[in-house]
């Protein structure tokens, strides 16, 4: 078999492999199967199949077949607009909607992951080519990398989660200390004491009272939970719709859920796996450092 085709297959092989890790139904059930894994597996091809033939093309001084590099990367911004319109029109009939930020920051994964599988066919290809099993060993080492690369931070790593309780002064209700809303009719507030659960997000720095303050982000709190633990409530109910509030002075912020399953335990081990989105993260505690 020629070299060159020898370390193409190598490229493809290990490209489609890492498109393979890097797509993943989880808890959140996107992308669906079977439907939205065949579009992502696919364009994953594409992608590791581009990355691999860039390489002989440039030792066979073919420099026409590179420029479907740049093809690819504008193919790719596509998969973003597509994902962030699909998620869009999912999110009108959630009843604890995922937001905005939270979709784009889906939608820049969904792309962003297509070109961490053409840059793997890619280097697999150039070590293929001076040997297979070289290449095979730089795809192995490009696996690793990939699977390192799955996901950024989660809300653990920026702060603390803990239960607050779910009380009423008066029409007033509040979780722990912080006030969340006024609740008016006595049948709502009956059922926001038997359902209900509170839990406090404390920031571990300055940095993170910036991000977790970030409406976005709050809201990906709130729907998380109900994705996973469902939601106890309905359509024109406002009164039991989960909501966050803040509290200004120390940058705790307070949720209030309505789950179907009512276990703090599973509430706190699902915020906890919450992402933290890029569009969230602030860093103010560097502002120090131009003084």
């Amino acid at each position: 078999m020629d070299q060159n085709l020898l370390a193409v297959l190598i490229g493809v092989f290990f490209g489609c492999i890492a498109r393979v890790l890097l797509l993943r139904t989880d808890f959140r059930q996107y992308p669906t199967y079977p439907q939205g894994r065949i579009i992502h597996l696919s364009l994953g091809f594409i992608a590791a199949f581009i990355g691999a033939v860039a390489v002989p093309s440039v030792l066979e001084s073919n420099w026409t077949a590179v420029t479907f590099l740049g093809l690819a990367a504008t193919q790719f911004r596509e998969v973003r607009k597509m994902e962030r319109d699909t998620l869009t029109n999912i999110d009108s009939s959630e009843l604890v909607r995922r937001g905005t930020p939270f979709i784009e920051g889906m939608a820049q994964a969904f792309e962003s992951r297509n070109y961490l599988v053409m840059f793997t066919g890619l280097v697999t290809t150039i070590f293929a080519v001076f040997s297979p099993w070289l290449g095979i060993l730089g795809g192995i080492i490009m696996l690793s990398v990939v699977k390192r690369n799955m996901t950024g931070n989660n809300l653990l790593a920026i702060a603390d989660i803990s239960e607050g309780e779910i009380r009423f002064d008066g029409p007033n209700l509040y979780v722990d200390d912080i006030h969340i809303k006024n609740v008016g009719l006595k049948e709502s507030r009956q059922m926001i004491l038997n359902q209900g659960v509170g839990a406090i997000v404390t920031p571990k720095n300055e940095n993170s009272v910036v991000t977790i303050s970030n409406l976005g982000q709050r809201q990906a709190m709130l729907h998380h939970v109900a994705n996973v633990l469902g939601a106890y409530l309905d359509t024109g109910e406002p009164d039991i719709v989960p909501l966050s509030k803040r509290n200004m002075n120390d940058g705790r912020v307070a949720l209030f859920l309505m789950p179907q399953e009512k276990d703090f335990q599973q509430i706190k081990t699902v915020l906890e796996h919450v992402p933290v989105l890029d569009s969230a993260i602030r860093l103010p505690g560097e502002a120090d450092k131009g003084k």
